[in-house]
Order: structure tokens, then sequence, then C-alpha cells
């Protein structure tokens, strides 16, 4: 069912997916702040992860108006959200985490820019922690010419400091949109990563394709941080990812500029985790480290057809990369 509203000009119909696994506690928050959601036209598609806490039977219950894609396992993050773009009628595609909750205004703020935006296949919000809603989660993410990915003002006090809407290099999973032309291109998220990294993947593909972001601080979210994945799971997916993401998208005329820096953060990481040993998410770094470069052959095949896309100069895709000192 497609929910109807009639208080914004921005008419592009959106699907907003929702990719859940054993998150039922999380659901009624979630859906409930996208009920509210006053964009004039979207639908709501929850792809549930083979869940077995009674998702399945509070969507059907509570939340008749939701279309629920039900898979029979869990394909991570990335498996989750294609499962949901593939049923997906919306201009926009938008993906919220289920553990967040959206500011009525959120969807019709991201829409908006994308509007105004034509350049535009990515929109990201301002994201904050849901229970510290003065302190900054996300803005967009970044991305160091040394291959190290990050929020930009995580950990920050919000005090206007990023209430511009500019340009930055990708959207943050957790709540943002995507054009559909954008994504009909450049393809979906890439389901090796499973999860984590996706959106940066995704990022470094749609900027190679000449596709920008744009940051909207007017749309807000408040997000649970890593109450659905972290620690150790999150620990190993990023080692493993961080490598994939350099293997597959890092143009090789920058690679040969920076890859002492790349190799410097790459050996920095696996310091650290070595020093904290004892610590299972240290070690859960290290081995995704270890299948990051077990698995090189496979991203590299990957890179081929990536890098023969690219429509945009080495020097802008520099400029957009964050120095690292």
């Amino acid at each position: 069912m497609r929910c109807q509203r009639q208080t914004s000009n921005f008419k592009l119909p959106a699907s907003i997916i929702v990719p859940n696994w054993n998150g039922a506690h999380h659901l009624p928050t979630c859906l409930d702040s996208l009920r509210r959601q006053s964009h004039p036209s979207f639908d709501i598609i929850v792809v549930d992860n083979g869940s077995s806490d009674g998702s399945l039977e509070l969507l059907e219950r509570d939340y008749p108006e939701v279309k629920v894609v039900a898979l029979p396992e869990n394909r991570g993050f990335a498996g989750g959200v294609n499962a949901g773009i593939r049923e997906a009628q919306g201009e926009i595609v938008a993906v919220f985490n289920n553990d967040a909750e959206a500011d009525p205004r959120w969807l019709e703020e991201l829409a908006g820019a994308l509007t105004r935006h034509p350049e535009a296949g990515m929109v990201t919000p301002k994201v904050l922690l849901f229970d510290r809603r003065e302190v900054i989660n996300t803005v967009g993410d970044f991305y160091g010419v040394d291959g190290v990915p990050g929020n930009r003002g995580v950990w920050q006090r919000d005090e206007g400091q990023f209430d511009r809407e500019e340009y930055v290099f990708g959207a943050a999973g957790v709540a943002a949109a995507y054009r559909r032309a954008m994504l009909d291109e450049v393809g979906l998220f890439d389901e090796e990563f499973f999860a984590f990294c996706e959106d940066v993947d995704l990022a470094w593909r749609a900027q190679l394709a000449g596709w920008k972001c744009v940051y909207v601080p007017q749309a807000v979210v408040y997000h649970k941080l890593s109450a659905t994945g972290g620690g150790k799971i999150a620990s190993y997916y990023c080692g493993r990812n961080f490598i994939y993401v350099i293997a597959k998208n890092y143009p090789t005329t920058l690679l040969r500029k920076h890859w002492r820096r790349i190799v410097r953060a790459q050996i920095d990481i696996a310091w650290k985790a070595l020093k904290a040993w004892r610590g299972e998410a240290a070690r859960a770094r290290l081995r995704g480290q270890l299948a990051g470069l077990w698995n090189l052959p496979r991203m590299l095949a990957k890179r081929r057809a990536i890098q023969c896309t690219g429509r945009v100069s080495n020097k802008y895709l520099e400029s957009i990369l964050t120095k690292i000192a």
C-alpha cells in the first residue's frame, strides 16, 4: 500500500527499504516514525532476513500497509536491501535502519535535495544518537587517501557546525536515499560485503561514474548505535571490507601516489589489534584483514569492470578524499 500525503512540493515517489534481522523490539519505533513522514508519496518495504523473534507476526498484525519481503536466511544488510530494491517502485530508493527513528520531514528533505541537485545520485541526512540527541553519529561518509573510511562529525556535539547543505563523499547507509537512475547505472550494493562498508563501496562506484552526494542537514534521524550489529561482528567485516573497497575502487593513478599511506594504515590497524589480542573484537579485526587479502583476486576481477566505466578525472577524485596528516 502506498502512503499518500499532501504537504510537499516534491512529488517524486519513494520507496523506503528497512532491512530487519531479529529486530522486533526496534520495529515499532522505526515504522511509527516512517508512518509520520510528510513526503507526499511513498511506500515501505521491510525485508526480513530470516528472523526468528516474531518480527513477521508483528508486521502482519500491526503494520498491514507495509510490504514484507521474507527471505529464508540472513543475507546481511547488502543482500537484504538489494532484495528490497528489486521490489521497489519508487524513483527514489531510501534505505533505513530498523534501529533508527526519523524526523517527520526526513524523507521530504532528502527528496527535495535530489530535486534541487540533478547531479546528485545520493543524499544523506544528519544522524544523531538516539539516546543522546545532541551528539552526532554521522553527517555523511568521508574517505581518506589512506583507504580508511569514516563518519563525518562522529561524537561531536551538534552545535550547528554541520548545518550547511554541501557535497560529501558518500551517504551513510543508516538512512540514505538514492536516485533510481543512479542505481540502474552503477548497480546495487555488493552482496559479498554482507554488512559494513557496502555504502562506501556504492559511493565510490557512484563518484567514479560522475554522480555526487549531497549532505542535507534538515533531514534528521536518531540512531541506536550498533544496536543490531557491533563488537566482533563489525570488527571482522570492517577489517575485511576496508580492503575490498580499496581493491575494487581506488583508482590506479592514485594508488601509485598514495600506496605507502594505504599500506601504513592497514599495518597500523593490524598492530593495534595485535596489542589488544585478548579482546574478541581485536582478533576478529585481524581475521577480517586476512580474509580481505585472501579474497583479493575476486575483488580485483570486479575492479576491472568498475575502473573502465570511470567518467571523472583523478584530480576530482583526489579532491573529494580526506587528507590524512
